[in-house]
């Protein structure tokens, strides 16, 4: 069976979404440009840290980064991910009681506590 187009590349972009920490970075640049030294300040992150996972995120083509003056304020490179991490915090913030719409039968988790 040949392998759908992209999977290879869809499954490398969730592997650097699989961080806490970039998802985070994500999210919060996702909101509005920001530079290493905010990003450090909204996360309770060390500026080299943060800088090593915006290096991730950069070479991911994720963000990308423009100099304004000393600094570099970095962006969402593409709307599209912002999206997918919007959708994935709403899906985990789903109330646990939610009924699958496949097959109208409680949540496996649901199931396994009561």
């Amino acid at each position: 069976m040949e392998a759908e187009p992209g999977l290879a590349e869809a499954a490398q972009l969730f592997k650097v979404l699989g961080s806490e920490p970039r998802l985070g970075l994500l999210h919060l640049i996702g909101q509005e440009p920001r530079a290493v030294g905010a990003l450090a300040d909204a996360t309770g992150m060390s500026q080299p840290l943060v800088s090593q996972h915006l290096r991730t995120l950069r070479q991911a083509g994720l963000v990308t980064a423009d100099r304004r003056g000393k600094e570099l304020i970095y962006q969402v490179a593409d709307l599209h991910v912002t999206h997918v991490i919007a959708d994935a915090l709403i899906h985990v913030q789903e109330p646990a009681a939610a009924v699958s719409a496949a097959d109208g039968r409680p949540h496996p988790a649901q199931e396994e506590s009561a």
